[in-house]
């Protein structure tokens, strides 16, 4: 006896006939009729009187739709209780991410859908990210530029261009665009080593035989942010990365290969972890 002639004998009791249930298994009826077909061979019983136009019960049939009525039902509640257990993942999630900014509104959604999870969530560069995340001290990071390697996986989250970012009143008004030969001329405020914008943007700088003379070195972000908003210097950012900051504009680089492109990354060790299926199932919906 196996499970899909059990399956294929119900739903012809269930559908009253060959054709309805094959429809609604999404099979094709000499199939389901063979099913059928063998499980009465098996077990040397008739379960259904086959007319030329309906299909009846036998009472051997009857009795056994009686059984498998209760065991899909049990069936249905299994899947129900499965369902339920994996919708209450609970602990915590921890998340180190270049920028807050992109993984903020998929928070969100997780934390809707996963109340009993804690979720902390820091930032730091490319390195800080890798490092923490291969040394189990986060689930999930978030990088840009990513170079792929065997114990990562990875999932795109897209890509957007960088930008310069200068005080509101830091350069004239009429001014919409840098480019790399601007910047090389302006007090540039740069990221830290280890950073994957600055490093696109010194390879731009490269591949246009241009020489950044950076003023500042500040770490992190925020840090690049607060220097540019004193007028201190002219700073960049992933334009997805910029937000919402009155003290600053922004303005595009002329230059079309100045690019980052974000990944979100987990351990491929760590793939069955309940609370990181949780979250990559939270941000593929």
């Amino acid at each position: 006896m196996r499970y899909t002639q059990l399956r294929a004998f119900h739903n012809v009791a269930l559908h009253g006939g060959f054709s309805r249930a094959a429809a609604a298994l999404h099979q094709s009826q000499p199939s389901l009729s063979d099913q059928v077909r063998k499980l009465e061979q098996a077990h040397d019983v008739l379960l259904f009187h086959r007319d030329a136009r309906q299909v009846r019960l036998t009472e051997a049939g009857q009795k056994l739709f009686r059984y498998t009525q209760q065991f899909f039902e049990l069936e249905n509640q299994i899947g129900e209780v499965l369902a339920q257990s994996r919708a209450e993942v609970s602990g915590t999630l921890r998340i180190i991410a270049d920028s807050a900014l992109h993984v903020t509104g998929i928070v969100g959604a997780f934390r809707k859908a996963h109340p009993n999870v804690f979720v902390t969530l820091h930032t730091g560069n490319t390195e800080d990210v890798l490092r923490r995340l291969r040394n189990y001290e986060a689930e999930v990071g978030v990088v840009a530029n990513l170079v792929a390697a065997p114990d990562l996986d990875t999932l795109d989250m897209g890509n957007t261009p960088i930008v310069a970012i200068a005080a509101k009143d830091g350069l004239p008004k009429h001014r919409k665009t840098l480019g790399l030969a601007d910047l090389a001329k302006a007090p540039l405020v740069n990221r830290e080593k280890g950073s994957r914008t600055r490093a696109a943007l010194e390879d731009a700088a490269v591949r246009a035989g241009v020489t950044l003379n950076p003023v500042i070195e500040v770490e992190g972000r925020e840090a690049m942010r607060e220097i540019v908003a004193a007028g201190a210097g002219i700073g960049y950012v992933s334009s997805a990365e910029f937000g919402q900051d009155a003290r600053l504009i922004s303005l595009p680089i002329r230059d079309e290969a100045l690019q980052m492109s974000e990944s979100l990354i987990t351990l491929t060790t760590r793939a069955d972890v309940p609370v990181i299926r949780a979250f990559l199932r939270t941000l593929k919906l």
